[in-house]
């Protein structure tokens, strides 16, 4: 065998050692071609407003390899839906090509509450819109401050700045729609729980400035006001009066009483 190919000239063995290597490349780059599928292409399905499980089953029976790249959150569109594929639909791809999709996400994120307290109202609404939260109601108090936010609520309770609430809450701004010059008699309060005059003297825009329960109170709103300040009357039994924007004094006790000086005396 050694002698045959050391019988022939140099060039025929250097031509025939170039064919045999040169068919075997060929082959192996064929293999290569039949194992990667190299010359099978593919439409990518459209599945933009699909479920993302619908997505990913229909791209995978379609031969593709699937990844979600990001989460994001939109009110504007369904939860759990797909808001973005690469490549695009319809774009032909080789086989076996990972498509990436972008979901929305199924709850909505955790956002920091902004601080709406002293902006004018206009500008509140604007803060709300950017932060992703709606407006819920509008409550107006006569107060010095008109056309500011005296306070931020959520679910009936004030918020501070920075507070986590859910995207989309919706927010009641307490709104000071200026003073009343008028003045009127001082309200009794004797014998109301505190939860009534709070609610009695917020309608009136008044505000209470200090609370002074009694040893025993525990619980505050059910207990009641024995005391005031100012009075109903004074010294002379001659009425006071009091207007939008000032403020009372309230003394609380466990249980009901009428002190030396209460009103119904007067």
């Amino acid at each position: 065998m050694f002698k045959f190919i050391t019988n022939r000239p140099f060039w025929v063995n250097l031509l025939a050692a170039g064919a045999l290597a040169f068919l075997i490349l060929y082959f192996i780059l064929k293999m290569l071609g039949w194992v990667t599928k190299h010359d099978a292409h593919l439409k990518v399905p459209p599945v933009l407003g699909k479920k993302t499980a619908e997505a990913v089953k229909l791209l995978e029976e379609k031969g593709f390899q699937v990844e979600i790249v990001d989460s994001v959150y939109t009110d504007t569109a369904k939860a759990g839906i797909v808001l973005k594929q690469l490549p695009d639909a319809n774009a032909t791809v080789k086989i076996n090509r990972t498509v990436f999709i972008t979901v929305n996400r199924a709850i909505p994120p955790m956002i920091d509450m902004p601080k709406l307290e002293g902006q004018s109202l206009s500008f509140a609404l604007d803060l709300l819109e950017r932060n992703h939260l709606k407006l819920e109601d509008t409550i107006f108090k006569p107060d010095f401050q008109a056309g500011s936010v005296l306070e931020q609520q959520y679910s009936g309770v004030r918020i501070p700045e920075k507070a986590k609430v859910q995207w989309g809450s919706k927010i009641t701004l307490v709104i000071g729609s200026g003073i009343d010059s008028k003045p009127f008699m001082v309200p009794s309060l004797l014998n109301m729980t505190y939860g009534e005059a709070k609610g009695y003297l917020e309608g009136l825009g008044i505000t209470i400035a200090s609370v002074m329960p009694d040893a025993g109170v525990k619980d505050t709103a059910a207990a009641f006001v024995w005391k005031q300040n100012p009075e109903r009357f004074d010294e002379e039994k001659k009425p006071r009066y009091i207007q939008a924007g000032q403020v009372m004094d309230l003394w609380l006790s466990k249980e009901m009483k009428s002190p030396k000086d209460s009103l119904d005396n007067n």
